[in-house]
């Protein structure tokens, strides 16, 4: 058998053909069955990109009101499980939360997975974050899209529709990124045929990992401890020149600008500039750039989109250890349109390796 040698990291590793998405580091675009991902959110939100993601492989597929209709129902559904979550899920953050939600939901139910699954996620993160603030969960509103109804669900109450728009952007803007690892887990469990929830809740498990899913909180860190607009430039010149990575700025695969970043600061420029630190973190970006031009002037290194989810998930009042689980929210849409397109075609993933351990005598 013809085997090659390849990085350990499996980059520039083609390993199957998809209609789901392309990430071109290189000319920093992403596009998602066809769109680019800028223009696509700018005429879909949530459930409309979930439409598209689902389009020839699921129910629901190319009809976003059925979508919404689907998830909303399955919202309702879900929050029936809440009681069993919450005394299951004490003492837990919100990411290992959902892994025990997802845990609960049966292969047998009856409900097509791909809602169960993306209707729950939302549901039972709600459920979470309330329970945190020794409140009690809040009943689905199935009228409501899935944006509208997480944000009232967290909070008590509808939000400002420029709040409810900001979340239903950042959840569109996030669906889908190429083989990222979670999705790739996604695909190598569903290869197995053990089902849409085993599939997807492992890709939750890979997302769970600070290298993957983890970046947008320390965004936040990093301007708790610049403290003022006056300190960040003092303190950003320290940061390089001892090699502290920067949270929020640059990106592995995209060598130009990551064009969901352009999506959530636009987005985040829609919002009331009193809300979390929107000028704040303007003066930062500036005085990063400023001083990474003193420091690296060969360097190209643009504000990431982790930075801007950071100002707008602060800006929505969420609480930043349930970020990686709202991006598993989001994600779930794209993790379920893998799993199909996996299940639809593809063969067991069975990679192979090279034996470097010692061999008996």
């Amino acid at each position: 058998m013809l085997q090659t040698r390849v990085d350990s990291g499996l980059d520039g590793v083609i390993v199957a053909d998809t209609v789901m998405s392309e990430v071109d580091g290189e000319a920093g675009r992403l596009i998602v069955r066809g769109q680019a991902v800028e223009d696509l959110v700018r005429t879909r939100g949530f459930e409309g990109v979930a439409a598209l993601l689902w389009d020839g492989f699921a129910e629901g597929g190319g009809d976003e009101q059925a979508v919404r209709q689907g998830l909303a129902q399955a919202r309702v559904r879900a929050f029936a499980e809440v009681p069993k979550l919450l005394t299951a899920t004490r003492g837990l953050n919100p990411v290992e939360g959902l892994r025990v939600g997802l845990g609960m939901l049966a292969d047998s139910e009856p409900m097509p997975h791909h809602y169960l699954v993306c209707g729950a996620l939302p549901v039972f993160l709600a459920a979470l974050l309330r329970a945190a603030e020794a409140k009690s969960a809040l009943a689905p509103d199935p009228t409501l899209t899935t944006a509208q109804d997480l944000l009232r669900m967290i909070r008590g109450k509808r939000a400002d529709e420029v709040f409810e728009k900001g979340l239903d952007t950042y959840l569109a803007t996030v669906t889908d990124h190429g083989f990222n690892a979670s999705t790739f887990t996604a695909r190598v469990v569903a290869s197995t045929r053990a089902g849409l929830i085993s599939s997807v809740l492992a890709a939750l498990c890979a997302l769970k990992g600070p290298l993957h899913g983890g970046a947008p909180g320390p965004v936040l860190d990093m301007f708790d401890e610049i403290g003022t607009p006056e300190r960040a430039e003092a303190w950003l010149d320290d940061a390089f020149a001892k090699g502290t990575r920067l949270m929020g700025f640059g990106h592995r695969v995209y060598k130009k600008r990551d064009p969901r970043a352009d999506v959530l600061k636009n987005t985040v420029a829609t919002l009331p500039q009193t809300a979390g630190r929107l000028a704040f973190a303007v003066e930062v970006e500036r005085s990063a750039i400023a001083s990474l031009r003193r420091h690296k002037p060969k360097q190209r290194l643009d504000t990431n989109v982790e930075y801007y989810t950071a100002l707008l998930l602060e800006a929505l009042e969420v609480p930043r250890s349930a970020f990686t689980a709202l991006f598993a929210v989001g994600r779930a849409a794209g993790w379920c349109a893998h799993v199909f397109e996996q299940e639809k075609g593809g063969r067991l993933i069975r990679p192979q390796s090279t034996y470097v351990g010692p061999r008996p005598r």
